[in-house]
């Protein structure tokens, strides 16, 4: 079973530090660090608790976040009011994976960390990566709006298929059976669905034999 992703908060607002923490604890697969809230503290605590992920403010008391940031060896995005496109610019040339402006709801949030682990589970295949794998990593840290992405017919079958299993989970074998398309096409669909975030992607144990994926529409 995959482990959690560590996350540690860098805030000097006590109050917006622990909101933060309690987003990044309601997310599945996420474990929040205790919050920390200066530039010092910040790099102590990553040096000594190596956490995944590092969600970082511009102000604080002792250094500006983004020379911390130009400073860390870990995957990080920045959580901040401030809005002019230099702190923007400089985020994103200094390695910040992703930039949300405050204040932000708990969907916000949570968004971009199911977005980062699509995008770490991508990056974690055995092998070598493709252009094409490179790409699809790349745009879960950046997802397009469901809404306003068409989707193909198949897609929707295959979608629909799941929403009308409800709380039931399917295997792609019983898409496939349900939608009417070979097990390998439902496979591809459910694939690219989950990227998507689309569609959750778990694991049911059996008795004897490989473990089997079973997926389900997000709500």
């Amino acid at each position: 079973m995959t482990e959690d992703f560590r996350v540690l908060i860098v805030d000097d607002d006590f109050h917006v530090a622990r909101l933060h923490y309690a987003y990044v604890e309601a997310t599945p697969g996420f474990i929040a660090l205790e919050p920390v809230g200066g530039g010092e503290a910040a790099l102590r605590a990553v040096a000594s608790l190596r956490p995944d992920l590092v969600l970082i403010d511009v102000y604080l008391p002792d250094w500006n976040g983004l020379d911390v940031l130009r400073n860390l060896d870990v995957d990080a995005m920045v959580l901040s009011a401030a809005s002019d496109s230099d702190s923007v610019h400089k985020a994103i040339r200094r390695g910040a994976l992703g930039y949300l402006i405050k204040p932000f709801g708990a969907e916000v949030l949570t968004a971009k960390l199911r977005g980062y682990a699509r995008y770490r589970r991508l990056l974690s295949a055995v092998g070598s990566i493709d252009q094409e794998g490179l790409e699809r990593a790349l745009r879960q840290l950046h997802p397009v709006d469901s809404a306003a992405k068409p989707r193909s017919v198949t897609e929707q079958a295959v979608v629909g298929s799941l929403e009308r299993a409800g709380a039931l989970k399917r295997t792609a074998a019983e898409v496939a059976s349900d939608v009417g398309i070979s097990r390998a096409t439902a496979q591809r669909y459910l694939s690219a669905l989950v990227e998507d975030g689309a569609v959750e992607v778990s694991l049911r144990y059996g008795t004897a034999g490989r473990p089997e994926h079973q997926y389900s529409a997000r709500p």
